[in-house]
């Protein structure tokens, strides 16, 4: 089935020749944003705004979502499509090569990569997919934005049609279309340039001369300003009847034509992706100054033009830039010199300047009797014999800007391309270098490397396979072509096979005894060799440190190091490129890279070297999350870990909101130090990370690791002293498992958690238990057995003197009450637990309180009231930043709005916490709050006006007026660390 779509247009589609119907134009504008952004996740917002703009309906989700769900019938019928619904958005999953757009761009691509006859054919055919103004209808800023691209790039195409037939000597073809490129832009000089050449090679040099003449007088007119310089030079030529715009072939007694290197070695056969990067690549040398081949007026300016790609060790610097370079090869008809600088090199030392210019002036035709025997005779001569000439000069694996500088062309005529590991920062600061970082390929990149490699076929069979190689490579290059040649070499083998070995192997499976430039670990060894002892030991220690990532604070710890001698150390890793600094100051390596450094530690560093900084690094991250958490809720007595170690510094942090962000940030490394201290036996550590996450983890709903951090303290409160720790990992764990809906595994934990504190004694431990278990038996839907065990968790605490305590426990004994239809006792309990919080200056309590009161007012039949107390409730929730009960109570307070007849309110509280339940994971809270929202609010027909509304609304308020709220309220300190000695 040959199936083709288009925007180039009027956006349509075409299967086997037939039109498809698309539906109304908004629809249809909807596939269009799609397919640009084919292959790529959109949030629902954005496809509002490009296709809206600034008018977006007052029901435009629901019209969009609309739109989505019948396009995606159209789409799966034609059997080459399908819009896929992801977290976070829509992708339109489609071969791009079915796109008209995409297949323009890489036309125009393919042609700049291939000779001048095929580079001709492939952008008439490129050109040919033009069929009107793009997305025609459509006014959105974005559509304004695609447009003026696209019309960019479509000028860039005549431009270049134009100049490949000139070379070709298809002058007459040229001629035309110069001519209407030329009354279309008479003050482009790229045009003018073109159309006084193909004049030229007519044998029309009076008519070119006319025309320059024409132009001369036109930009003096309009701009005020002469012919650039490029344009200058050719009206001289012209002037001259320069024999080499005509073709001539030289006399004999003329003297002897230049040399044109060709040293550039062959293209990469296989090479994949990289799009985006070949792109800025393009626009650099686009906006060269001076630059013969960039579209417009030449810029002013004589600095050479310079790209520098940067990247670690095997992650394909060296394929991009030889493949960039044969792209581009006519745009340096005067030649390309190469030179491998060596500076990572397996054997021998970097390639000197010296030896990199001689092999320069040979390349250029030099008699080595000419040579001069010091360097900067060299590097002058090298520079007078570029000088004015259009090359390219690609100097390979850089290692300093000392080999670099003298290599570098005096004459902005020269285009010059550097890779290397490190930065390289001189040449950025001095020479305007413009940097290019190198990352991993991403998914659809390393899918197409292996298909490349080892066959489309293949590939296809063991998708699953594919994918999980990608992932276990992490993206680098080397790491796919080695997987790949080992994949190819063994045939007979299946890719999972493929893929279980490198899971179970890691980078032993990436090493090569003999070949070490077929070895990801060699290859990342020639970085070290520059680095000092120092930050060798640094890098080897980042490798063994918990977490995906770390801070400066963060590794300091783990070093020992001062903080000056910490920074320098990162710093010079960054350099070379084995550590990568992200936002926030964050600083991360490669999976694959961190393996190695891992390695390098084991292998290098003593036993005693490395647990004395994983210690260090763990009471740094131990005692500032103690500190986060007191932040969190001061109202409750704290089990202090040990203090730290005299070197490690925890941070001093201002604030709860700080806290809040710095447990966010760490959240990731912070489950990496309990398994860490878990895998050293340090368990004290072990359960107090899981005490002081407890706080956290429930206020941001992150039940399943509570769950995972508790099983883990569980084992290592058996090592502990303290019979409480024991006791309350039963109970937080049971608490878990309770949230969860594993009612069976709380039970089990709750029951040992109040047996353990029975035994011992431990009054404390016992009304926090009973606590949870009336929150465990509402789950179970036994709420007079919550009423129970929460009067029993009141009286203890009264004879504990813990009035915060105290507070919850009224508030779970007014809430279970009210559950039961005793109205008159839930706000007695409920107003005394409120004034008690107040006076304990405790938040989250009052929070939970009001929240009860506004249960107690909307079932009682004061929905207004109702409405009043779950907005005080969601303010305080909200600074306290306790994401999981602002669900719960957005959830409660859109039944009162809908009593009220106000669905506006009530849908929009529901759509909040729709994507609170949606984020934390708690499908079954989705589900019910998807039917009150569909009760609501009705899919809207195809017109995008809503069916049988006021039923549906009707029926809505008066399911909201039964006093039934949607999700049960989880009251008193279901998020908090209670004092469990």
């Amino acid at each position: 089935m040959a199936v083709e779509f288009r925007v180039l247009g009027p956006v349509e589609a075409h299967v086997d020749g037939r039109w498809v119907e698309l539906g109304p134009a908004r629809q249809r504008w909807v596939l269009a944003v799609l397919l640009v952004e084919a292959n790529r996740l959109l949030p629902a917002d954005r496809l509002l705004d490009h296709v809206w703009g600034d008018r977006v309906p007052s029901r435009g989700r629901d019209v969009l979502y609309g739109y989505l769900s019948r396009l995606r019938r159209v789409l799966r019928a034609t059997g080459e499509a399908d819009i896929v619904r992801r977290t976070g958005g829509y992708e339109l999953v489609v071969d791009e090569g079915v796109v008209d757009v995409h297949r323009f761009r890489r036309l125009l691509a393919d042609a700049r990569a291939t000779d001048d006859a095929r580079a001709v054919a492939m952008l008439e055919q490129a050109l040919g997919l033009w069929r009107g103004e793009v997305c025609a209808g459509l006014d959105t800023s974005w559509v304004d934005a695609l447009r003026a691209e696209l019309d960019r790039q479509r000028f860039t195409a005549e431009l270049d049609r134009a100049e490949f037939r000139v070379r070709t000597g298809r002058h007459a073809e040229a001629l035309a279309d110069l001519s209407a490129l030329s009354a279309a832009h008479p003050l482009d000089e790229r045009v003018a340039a073109q159309f006084m050449l193909a004049l030229c090679r007519s044998g029309r040099q009076a008519d070119a001369l006319a025309h320059y003449q024409r132009m001369r007088v036109r930009l003096a007119d309009d701009l005020g300003a002469d012919p650039g310089p490029s344009l200058r030079e050719l009206h001289q030529r012209i002037l001259t009847s320069d024999p080499a715009l005509t073709h001539a072939v030289p006399d004999a007694g003329t003297s002897r034509s230049p040399v044109v290197p060709r040293q550039l070695p062959a293209a990469p056969a296989l090479f994949t992706g990289r799009r985006a990067e070949l792109a800025r690549l393009d626009h650099t040398l686009a906006t060269a100054p001076d630059d013969p081949a960039a579209p417009g007026p030449a810029a002013a300016g004589t600095a050479v033009m310079i790209s520098a790609i940067g990247g670690a060790g095997g992650i394909g610097k060296t394929w991009l830039a030889l493949t960039w370079a044969h792209r581009n090869l006519h745009r340096f008809p005067d030649g390309q010199l190469f030179a491998d600088l060596r500076g990572f090199s397996p054997t021998g030392e970097p390639t000197g300047p010296a030896v990199a210019v001689r092999g320069f002036l040979d390349a250029l035709g030099v008699d080595p009797r000419r040579v001069p025997p010091d360097l900067d005779a060299r590097v002058a001569l090298y520079r007078s014999l570029v000088a004015g000439r259009r090359m390219l000069v690609v100097l390979d694996n850089a290692a300093t800007s000392e080999q670099v500088v003298p290599l570098l062309p005096g004459s902005p005529t020269c285009t010059v391309l550097v890779t290397g590991r490190h930065r390289l920062a001189s040449l950025i600061d001095r020479h305007g270098t413009r940097h290019l970082a190198l990352d991993v390929l991403d998914r659809d990149e390393g899918r197409a490397l292996l298909a490349a490699r080892i066959g489309a076929d293949r590939v296809a069979g063991e998708p699953d396979a594919v994918d999980e190689l990608v992932e276990l490579c992490g993206g680098y290059p080397l790491a796919l072509s080695i997987t790949a040649r080992n994949a190819a070499t063994r045939a007979a083998i299946a890719l999972r096979e493929v893929a279980a070995e490198l899971r179970e192997l890691g980078l032993e499976v990436l090493d090569h005894d003999t070949d070490h430039t077929a070895s990801l670990p060699a290859v990342l060894s020639w970085s070290l060799r520059r680095l000092t002892d120092e930050q060798r030991t640094v890098f080897a220690l980042l490798g063994i440190a918990p977490g995906p990532d770390t801070t400066p604070a963060a590794a300091i710890a783990l070093t020992g190091l001062s903080s000056a001698r910490t920074r320098k150390a990162l710093s010079a890793l960054e350099e070379a490129s084995l550590l990568d600094r992200r936002p926030g100051g964050r600083y991360a390596m490669h999976d694959l890279v961190r393996d190695y450094a891992g390695t390098t530690a084991r292998a290098t560093l003593p036993e005693d070297v490395r647990e004395a900084a994983l210690v260090r690094v763990m009471g740094f991250h131990l005692h500032t999350a103690h500190t986060a958490d007191h932040l969190l809720d001061p109202h409750h007595s704290f089990l202090r870990p040990d203090p730290p170690a005299s070197d490690v510094h925890p941070l001093p942090l201002p604030d709860a909101a700080a806290a809040t962000a710095w447990l966010a940030a760490e959240h990731a490394t912070l489950l990496a130090t309990q398994h860490a201290a878990a895998a050293l036996g340090r368990h004290h550590v072990v359960w107090h990370l899981a005490w002081t996450l407890h706080t956290f983890h429930l206020r941001r709903g992150h039940l399943r690791d509570a769950l995972v951090v508790w099983r883990t303290a569980l084992d290592a409160a058996d090592h502990l002293p303290d019979p409480a720790a024991r006791s309350c990992a039963h109970r937080n764990l049971g608490q878990a498992y309770s949230l969860l809906g594993l009612h069976e595994e709380a039970a089990r934990h709750l029951d040992r958690a109040l047996d353990l504190a029975v035994r011992h004694h431990d009054t404390a431990e016992q009304a926090h238990t009973h606590h949870k278990l009336a929150l465990a038996r509402e789950r179970r839907g036994d709420d007079r057995g919550a009423l129970e065990h929460a009067r029993h968790a009141l009286a203890l605490h009264r004879t504990l003197g813990q009035p915060v305590m105290e507070a919850a426990a009224l508030n779970l004994v007014g809430w279970f009450a009210a559950r039961l239809g005793d109205y008159d006792t839930a706000r007695d309990h409920c107003e005394a637990a409120l004034a008690l919080a107040g006076r304990h200056h405790d938040a989250e309590g009052k929070a939970d309180t009001l929240d009860s009161l506004g249960l107690i007012a909307h079932r009682t039949g004061d929905h207004r009231r109702a409405v009043d107390r779950y907005r005080q409730a969601l303010g305080l929730y909200r600074t306290l930043g306790h994401t999981y009960e602002i669900a719960n109570t957005l959830d409660n307070a859109g039944h009162p709005h809908a009593a009220l007849g106000e669905r506006d309110q009530a849908r929009a509280v529901w759509r909040e916490a729709l994507e609170l339940y949606r984020e934390q994971g708690r499908d079954t809270d989705v589900e019910r709050v998807r039917r009150q929202l569909d009760d609501l609010d009705p899919t809207p027909e195809p017109d995008g006006q809503p069916s049988a509304a006021d039923s549906a609304g009707e029926r809505a308020r008066q399911r909201a007026a039964t006093g039934t709220p949607g999700s049960a309220r989880r009251p008193g300190p279901a998020s908090r660390s209670e004092d469990a000695s």
